[in-house]
């Protein structure tokens, strides 16, 4: 195989082009101060480094194996191939778990769990690049699918906890939720996985370089339209009001909730976080948090449904007059960023889309 890749200048040009992708991509991400691909959006830091850190890697990686592509030894590519599967196991696969963890912003999670996933993995790769063998090899691979297996367990719990922190906590989703990119990177990174221990044929090879592309600007996007909630968080907590247990149980926070939010049209603030508000009615979060959750709904769906509410009264308004609007503007109005938001929210609450709802409220 090693032999046609080397006789296949088209494909050193694709490889090549890979590298480079890569090494621009993590160079942006660690140098460039601002976002280019969604100016309004502030990424967070944490995020950034350890993805241009994973970029470098990428870039590496495509350098390291290079060598393959001008020796003629058996022996020497054998070599080469394995130390470039043990440098893999200590930068390209760990950091792979980083960026992961890293998008997760409703705690801080510790890295090092990363290295210990791959600490078989490392020890395996380095007997193989002493004993100059592929003996281990299967055991590598069964490793790497358990392993997946395993990481994608623990994603899946941990998606469905930060989901909960982000409706507790934030009233816009817009560019905060993550599970959708992971299942796409889940995807992106089992076939990468695939790759490292599967050779067959030319056209495969192919397709893994297109899919290394696809995988550096999907996750580059991912990392700049990710909101940066870090900050907003800890500026929210240098402010939250410090309230007794006493004072707040003796409050009635559903009618401070109508003066403050309701009234005041709060509610029509965009990122507007249960810390802002919890400072807007006198109390903290946890009190309007616990109160949120006797009342058996979340700050999220609190938020949506005044939204949703505003949006109905607006629409009757314009229809009184013979005022043609469409859902859109009146949803932007109401303190929607998204329209997507805005009608997964509407068809959560009425049921139906909201362009089914007007039509059935001109009859």
């Amino acid at each position: 195989m090693y032999d046609q890749i080397r006789e296949d200048t088209l494909f050193i040009i694709l490889y090549t082009i890979v590298t480079t992708i890569a090494a621009m991509a993590g160079i942006y991400l660690l140098f460039r101060r601002s976002n280019a691909i969604v100016p309004d959006v502030m990424p967070p830091a944490r995020l950034r480094r350890w993805t241009a850190a994973f970029f470098a890697a990428l870039a590496l990686n495509h350098l390291w194996y290079m060598p393959i592509f001008f020796l003629s030894s058996s022996e020497d590519i054998m070599l080469c191939d394995l130390i470039g599967g043990f440098l893999d196991s200590i930068t390209v696969f760990p950091l792979m778990i980083v960026v992961l963890f890293t998008m997760l912003q409703d705690r801080r999670r510790p890295l090092w769990p990363a290295y210990v996933m791959m600490s078989p993995f490392i020890v395996a790769s380095a007997w193989c690049v002493t004993a100059r063998s592929y003996a281990l090899l299967t055991m590598e691979y069964i490793y790497a699918l358990l392993m997946c297996m395993g990481l994608i367990i623990y994603m899946v719990c941990a998606l469905r906890r930060y989901g909960r922190w982000l409706r507790d906590n934030f009233a816009d989703l817009e560019h905060k939720e993550v599970w959708q990119s992971f299942v796409g990177l889940a995807i992106i990174m089992l076939l990468i996985f695939i790759y490292v221990f599967i050779y067959e044929g030319q056209v495969y090879q192919y397709a893994m370089q297109v899919i290394c592309i696809v995988f550096v600007f999907y996750l580059l996007w991912r990392v700049e339209t990710l909101s940066d909630l870090t900050i907003l968080q800890s500026l929210d907590a240098t402010e939250e009001a410090p309230v007794s247990e006493e004072q707040a149980t003796h409050k009635d926070l559903g009618q401070l909730l109508q003066k403050f939010c309701i009234d005041a049209k709060l509610y029509l603030q965009h990122d507007l976080t249960v810390i802002q508000l919890a400072k807007a009615i006198g109390t903290n979060r946890s009190y309007l948090s616990r109160y949120f959750s006797s009342q058996g709904t979340t700050y999220n769906a609190y938020i949506n449904g005044l939204r949703i509410q505003h949006f109905i009264n607006l629409y009757h308004q314009s229809a009184a007059i013979r005022q043609p609007v469409t859902a859109q503007q009146l949803a932007y109005q109401s303190g929607f960023r998204s329209y997507s938001t805005f009608s997964a929210a509407f068809k959560q609450v009425k049921g139906m889309t909201a362009t089914e709802w007007m039509r059935l409220s001109e009859k």
